[in-house]
């Protein structure tokens, strides 16, 4: 995809293999700007697939995990995503 910036996913119940699907493509992805993931409870594993997407990725700006039940492990896994994000 080389034109998709916003992409609006909430209450899709895409669980933990969507999230982790997502968590490979943001990896890549070099257009999303606005990700919207509310309500799709992929828990921790999806939570650290995105982790891991988020040290790379370069031109996401805003994404909405609300109510994902990423819990603790899967929230470091973002936070240390982040953290290693030079962007």
């Amino acid at each position: 995809n080389k034109t998709l910036t916003t992409l609006n996913l909430r209450y899709t119940s895409i669980g933990a293999e969507g999230g982790r699907a997502i968590g490979a493509a943001l990896a890549t992805n070099a257009t999303l700007k606005t990700l919207n993931l509310i309500g799709n409870d992929f828990g921790v594993e999806g939570g650290r697939a995105i982790g891991v997407a988020l040290a790379t990725n370069s031109t996401l700006r805003m994404l909405d995990l609300c109510g994902n039940t990423i819990g603790d492990e899967g929230a470091r896994a973002i936070g240390e995503g982040l953290a290693k994000n030079a962007t």
